[in-house]
């Protein structure tokens, strides 16, 4: 197309604000060929492509809201492929999930093949716990049993069957998984290398910026990257990109505080400590060192079987976060000065081997990050011990992540758009609406007007709130699962099934499951399955047309349209658990934390969970709460916030008036 050659021609142009014409220009015909292409215009789509635009030629950052039916991938996708043709540098594109990367990675394919963009270089890069290991998996094998889960996975690793978890067609497990995903990789050293799809991935997300156009990564890869960088070693992601743009931008916050949170185990600590010894005596053949690493692992051995005491005693459950008691008896600041020896030496290490190296002195620093923690002579972290897989982890996160955010981020060397479908909170100014994310995140930008959904939420949606259901505490937990149990059967059979249960605990889905088993019902039961991808268990709900019990991905990135899913049962207020350290820490903060804190938090996860109902513009359905605390009677001051975030407008309490809007929508809810 000529006009795109003539926009290529434009990367001449010394200032940013010459191209603005025909950058505009370009977006304005792009959307004019979209009745050729056989797409629709959406309200609101448009209008996003061209604030994108504005910041990219303003070197601003910006934060968009884009309600549910937009057409957000698109709004975007179309000024970085224009960007992207200007620059010649690449666009780099952040969600928080694998489905979701791999959704954008379609679309950019689509929209790129349709206006004209015929050689669009593109890769998507995922953690490394995605990928499969050959090199673990051949060390694994035991050829006198091949029957067990783990032998059969790691055959078919070993026989190139397998390069991905998404691969393995129904799920495996994360305990299995764990033993032959990429861990501590080897890269060059590594003989499986050239058939690797993990070693590929990160050769090209880190290319140079004229041998890719677009890398789409999740969050999580593109904080490793940020990090990695502010500690001086190599990045993961190539050093200078024309725009970057992070989706679903509600996940932000807790990406960086997963990324920045270091693990520890004794297993693995003991074996980076072996590693760095190797490294460190192969370069000098120094005997003085063994002693040295010996006192460190005598010290790793006397924490870590202090903390198992603390857990025996404390933890009611593997996923319980416990406070790890005082540290005595054993010299942590003389060990946290042997470890800054070590990485002094490290540091002035020349090697073939260079990210071997990198990721040894990475680790070193955070082992010395926990001798100071434990020590008291760091207070800028938060520390607690859980039982993860069943193996006692310390952990350790950084009290505030706002300070990183905005000079490794928003620091103006390259534009950041941050995008979601749910950012805002109810409030008159714009700034107002974004304001909790804007200092969770650090953020400095544009504020740009929200773009609402397009969906007739008036007619076609209800919203039930169930009012008569005990409140949820640990004292009556049970009395609140049976009652919430005894309405939800209810509501599943109003609507014949077709129904997705959202649940924000794992242990109540199992309870209710459980219970489920014993029912003889009308309707088919499905549960989410452990693993990656949900693909297998939504087929099934789907064909099924029955009830789906559901948490963590599920409350967002789940697209079910028409009448397969007529309903959506919240099981409770995802309010985040106040005793969990990052929340307890920011609640500390906070002048009033249930208003400041705990209710924008709840309502960040509320509006995506309660987005997974309306999906196309002829789509109906219920949604319904089992948390009576929302209801009238409750008098919770936070109610009306609730509400006013929310698209329903239809609200009741009475069942009857639910199930007359059930039978007059009837014939479309089970013909749309």
């Amino acid at each position: 197309m000529s006009w795109l050659s003539d926009l290529y021609k434009l990367q001449k142009q010394e200032l940013k604000k010459d191209i603005e014409p025909s950058l505009v220009n370009a977006i304005f015909r792009m959307y004019d060929r979209f009745p050729r292409i056989g797409l629709k215009e959406r309200i609101g789509q448009q209008d996003m492509s061209l604030d994108i635009a504005d910041a990219y030629i303003n070197g601003r950052n910006a934060m968009i809201e884009a309600g549910v039916g937009i057409g957000k991938s698109f709004a975007y996708l179309i000024p970085s492929l224009l960007i992207n043709q200007i620059a010649r540098q690449p666009i780099i594109i952040a969600t928080s999930s694998i489905q979701l990367s791999e959704q954008i990675h379609k679309d950019l394919r689509f929209i790129g093949s349709r206006l004209g963009f015929t050689s669009v270089r593109s890769v998507v890069g995922k953690g490394m716990g995605q990928y499969a290991c050959r090199y673990r998996a051949a060390d694994l094998l035991q050829p006198d049993d091949l029957s067990s889960p783990l032998s059969t996975i790691a055959q078919r690793i070993v026989n190139y069957d397998v390069d991905e978890r998404a691969d393995i067609k129904g799920g495996v497990s994360d305990a299995v998984w764990s033993n032959v995903c990429v861990n501590d990789c080897k890269f060059e050293r590594c003989h499986y290398k050239s058939t690797c799809s993990f070693y590929e991935m990160r050769a090209k997300i880190n290319a140079n910026a004229s041998d890719m156009d677009f890398i789409i990564v999740n969050q999580d890869l593109l904080i490793r990257d940020l990090i990695k960088k502010k500690e001086g070693t190599k990045g993961l992601i190539t050093e200078r990109p024309a725009l970057i743009v992070i989706d679903e931008a509600h996940n932000l916050e807790a990406k960086v505080r997963d990324a920045r949170t270091l693990e520890f185990t004794y297993r693995r600590t003991c074996r980076m400590l072996d590693d760095t010894l190797q490294i460190l005596f192969k370069q000098s053949a120094d005997t003085d060192l063994m002693p040295q690493f010996k006192f460190l692992k005598r010290c790793v051995g006397h924490i870590f079987k202090q903390v198992e005491a603390d857990l025996l005693q404390t933890a009611k459950q593997d996923n319980d976060r416990i406070k790890v008691s005082e540290i005595t008896g054993i010299p942590l600041k003389r060990g946290a000065q042997v470890l800054k020896e070590f990485n002094l030496s490290l540091s002035v290490l020349t090697s073939k081997h260079e990210r071997e190296i990198d990721n040894i002195f990475e680790a070193i620093n955070g082992l010395i990050d926990l001798f100071d923690v434990l020590a008291g002579v760091e207070d800028n972290y938060l520390i607690w011990a859980s039982n993860t897989q069943r193996e006692a982890t310390i952990s350790i996160c950084p009290k505030g992540i706002s300070q990183f955010l905005r000079y490794s981020l928003f620091n103006g060397k390259t534009s950041v758009i941050l995008t979601s479908a749910t950012m805002c909170q109810s409030a008159e100014t714009l700034e107002e609406q974004y304001a909790y994310l804007t200092e969770s995140l650090g953020y400095w930008g544009d504020y740009m007007e929200r773009q609402a959904s397009l969906f007739d939420y008036d007619n076609h949606t209800m919203m039930y709130i169930a009012k008569d259901i005990p409140y949820y505490n640990h004292q009556n937990k049970v009395g609140y699962l049976e009652a919430a149990y005894k309405e939800m059967l209810r509501l599943c059979n109003l609507t014949d099934g077709r129904t997705l249960v959202l649940f924000s605990a794992k242990e109540d889905m199992k309870y209710i499951h459980n219970k489920l088993k014993s029912e003889k019902l009308a309707w088919a039961v499905h549960v989410q399955r452990e693993g990656s991808s949900q693909d297998g268990v939504i087929a099934e709900f789907r064909g099924s047309k029955g009830v789906l019990l559901s948490t963590g991905v599920f409350w967002e990135g789940v697209n079910i349209e028409g009448s397969d899913l007529s309903q959506l049962i919240i099981f409770r207020l995802p309010f985040p658990v106040p005793s969990d350290p990052v929340y307890e820490y920011k609640a500390s903060l906070a002048k009033d934390p249930l208003k400041d804190v705990f209710v924008p938090d709840m309502l960040l996860r509320l509006r995506q969970g309660t987005g997974r109902l309306i999906r196309s513009e002829t789509d109906l359905g219920v949604l319904s709460i089992l948390d009576s605390r929302l209801s009238v009677a409750a008098k919770k001051d936070y109610r009306d916030k609730v509400l006013g975030s929310l698209p329903f407008k239809k609200v009741t309490e009475d069942f009857r008036v639910l199930e007359k809007f059930v039978k007059e929508k009837g014939i479309q809810l089970s013909e749309k």
